[in-house]
């Protein structure tokens, strides 16, 4: 997969997770808010390691 692959998924992950932390707030559901916390950190991670990836690629044009 991609970096832009990665970063993209990762956006839509935590765009998720908000909106599920979102709704189990407003209705009370601690399992539903613990998911979308959950979903988030993916996302993040997913961010990240695009982000990696990147430098990566960056690191090894630049030899």
């Amino acid at each position: 997969m991609s970096s832009a692959n990665d970063k993209i998924k990762g956006h839509a992950n935590e765009a998720i997770g908000k909106v599920k932390e979102g709704v189990g707030k407003a209705t009370d559901n601690p399992r539903l808010e613990g998911k979308g916390d959950a979903q988030q950190i993916k996302g993040k991670a997913q961010q990240l390691k695009g982000d990696a990836k990147d430098a990566i690629k960056k690191g090894v044009d630049k030899a």
